[in-house]
């Protein structure tokens, strides 16, 4: 068991589910953050304790600031900062185009996918920077494959932020490089998770499945190994770089 914390945002299902089950194997102690599924929380929590794991789960919706700063007093109060995966992220009603999206919609997205990631780095680089005193870290920022295809005529305002994401994660990494701290992206493929239910589309996954050159969907579990090596030391070479965990799409 290390002292190392890993905060995941969005932590509760999907991809931050299985990063947190996959990265409490390894030995981290996590911090599970969920905006509203307290249930959903609490099991992963429950999984994770019942194989001797520590875990706990915080509220945190984060397009709010104050919700973010609990999240990591939390965390401080729990150990030493080593990871955090920005995870937490929404798609608004799939289908939809860009003359048809409503300005809260659009804000919303970018509120939670890139406002919200920025601001959980903050703290972040705040805790482990050696310039602040502290012992250096991990940032893992959840892209998609969205970010260079663009989604059309599904939800362009998601693969902006995305975007938003893929340069952050790459500035970022060039800011704090020199101060212990690595920071990474992940861009998702098509992977079998309630986000595309959220948008309406529950099936889309596998309906494009065929769009992918392996010929299927991804699963959480293979985006949560490749999160969890690239905040391992086995990556200790690896910043501002964006990997493709997608099938080749």
């Amino acid at each position: 068991m290390t002292d190392k914390v890993v905060v995941i945002t969005g932590g509760s299902r999907g991809i931050g589910r299985a990063t947190a089950l996959a990265a409490a194997a390894r030995g981290y102690r996590i911090v599970v953050g969920y905006a509203s599924n307290k249930a959903a929380a609490d099991e992963v929590v429950a999984l994770i304790e019942g194989k001797n794991g520590k875990a706990i789960a915080v509220k945190c919706d984060v397009a709010e600031e104050s919700d973010i700063l609990e999240l990591f007093k939390a965390a401080d109060k729990f150990g030493s900062l080593g990871a955090l995966v920005n995870n937490g992220g929404i798609v608004g009603k799939s289908g939809v185009r860009v003359d048809e999206m409503s300005a809260e919609r659009i804000q919303h997205v970018m509120a939670v996918n890139v406002t919200g990631s920025i601001l959980c780095a903050r703290e972040a680089v705040k805790r482990m920077s050696t310039k602040h005193g502290g012992k250096g870290g991990v940032i893992v920022n959840l892209s998609s494959v969205a970010a260079r295809l663009g989604a059309p005529n599904t939800y362009v305002d998601y693969a902006a932020s995305k975007g938003a994401i893929d340069s952050f994660t790459v500035g970022l990494g060039y800011e704090v490089a020199g101060e212990g701290i690595r920071v990474a992206g992940i861009r998702p493929g098509l992977i079998d998770t309630e986000i595309h239910a959220a948008g309406g589309e529950p099936d889309r996954a596998h309906r494009l499945a065929h769009l992918v050159p392996m010929k299927r969907v991804g699963s959480a579990e293979e985006i949560a190994n490749a999160i969890v090596w690239l905040i391992s030391d086995e990556a200790s070479y690896v910043t501002s770089a964006i990997l493709d965990v997608s099938g080749g799409r």
